[in-house]
């Protein structure tokens, strides 16, 4: 039997687990690039209310806690999938912009759902630095807008069946 892609090809952590994003602004957990070539960071939001915007920014860190942390200023472009219900029948948009940690969704993005997902390589991190995270600010208090966050770690150094997987924070 062929190895699962699972633990092969990639291995999942979880950003930011669903919450309202008007309730405050979301810090995203951690996760190494130690074992990975890169991690693909998948956004996943439902609708909201209009100009309720989400703002994205990358960091990258020193240590799993604590540690120093700093802007990861390498997003020219992303990808995303948006309509006012997701039913599989959109196709990915690129969308470029001059390279940041900051990633301002466009301005029909409180009102639909969307799928965001972001690159990030291994090797564009900063020297002594190993670990990203995905922040969200607060969308503000007009409406409800649940979104969440998975990192997708990718080009792992070492592949194992899922169960035996270093943790994606080692």
């Amino acid at each position: 039997m062929a190895q699962e892609a699972l633990g092969r090809l990639f291995d999942i952590s979880a950003g930011i687990v669903p919450v309202d994003s008007q309730t405050a602004a979301m810090t995203g957990k951690r996760v190494s690039l130690k074992n990975a070539g890169g991690c693909t960071i998948v956004v996943f939001k439902a609708a909201g209310t209009a100009n309720d915007d989400p703002v994205l920014d990358l960091q990258q860190h020193t240590a799993a806690s604590g540690g120093t942390t700093a802007d990861l200023d390498i997003i020219d472009h992303y990808y995303i999938k948006q309509e006012a219900t997701l039913d599989g029948d959109e196709t990915w948009t690129r969308v470029t912009q001059s390279a940041a940690s900051e990633v301002t969704l466009n301005s029909t993005s409180a009102e639909t759902q969307m799928i965001v997902v972001i690159e990030v390589d291994a090797r564009s991190l900063s020297d002594g630095y190993d670990y990203i995270s995905l922040d969200i600010a607060d969308t503000g208090s007009a409406g409800a807008q649940l979104i969440s966050c998975l990192y997708l770690l990718r080009d792992l150094a070492v592949q194992r069946t899922p169960a035996n997987l270093i943790a994606p924070l080692s």
